[in-house]
């Protein structure tokens, strides 16, 4: 993958989508189901050509742009909740990449559950989350430190709730490495924070552009 800084907040907009999913559905038990599609499609996207495939084009990404801009904004308004699940998973990312064993449990689940998609004519089937969930829970779920979702109870106990959930940290583990790939680091976003604002504004303005 091209070592772009567009590619790279693309990437880091994954990851921001996918917490900003799992705060809407920890907290309300709905959410943005355009965004959600995207993210669970970027999990079982193996082979695109290019990093906006993978999301299935810039317009899936909107609630990430703009989450990312927030948390690269003014101190203020930054939301400490998505900053540490997203910086934890930018952590265990190459954890997981490391090991073998769990790489290949996801990559079995994904193409279980790409056959999935397959015959429900590219609906999200809550097997999907189910098949994707329990490769979380084998995986990522096992290393240090664990992410522990905040919520309503309610929402965070419904067994459907809970799977996206953990699909949607799949999601952010799978946006963390494109991000990695990309050559992102944290020296990256603390030294070029205004000109990644300006790549987002840029990458916002051509979805206006692309929805007129």
């Amino acid at each position: 993958m091209e070592h772009s800084l567009k590619n790279q907040v693309i990437a880091l907009a994954g990851v921001a989508q996918a917490m900003e999913l799992v705060k809407q559905t920890a907290r309300t038990g709905r959410n943005d189901e355009m965004a959600l599609k995207s993210s669970v499609l970027s999990i079982l996207m193996v082979d695109a050509e290019d990093i906006l495939e993978v999301f299935g084009g810039l317009p899936n990404l909107v609630l990430g742009l703009k989450a990312l801009k927030r948390q690269l904004s003014e101190p203020r308004q930054v939301d400490p909740e998505t900053a540490r699940y997203a910086s934890t998973l930018i952590y265990l990312e190459p954890l997981l990449s490391q090991n073998q064993q769990m790489t290949q449990i996801i990559s079995s689940a994904i193409h279980e559950a790409r056959e999935v998609w397959d015959r429900s004519t590219e609906r999200l089937d809550p097997e999907i989350f189910r098949i994707l969930a329990t490769a979380y829970q084998q995986t990522v779920s096992t290393l240090k430190p664990r992410i522990m979702v905040a919520g309503e109870q309610r929402q965070l106990s419904d067994p459907q709730n809970a799977n996206q959930i953990r699909t949607l940290l799949l999601a952010g583990i799978r946006s963390s490495l494109l991000w990695r790939q990309a050559g992102g680091s944290k020296w990256r976003v603390l030294f070029l924070r205004s000109r990644m604002q300006r790549v987002i504004d840029e990458l916002l303005d051509e979805v206006r552009r692309i929805q007129s």
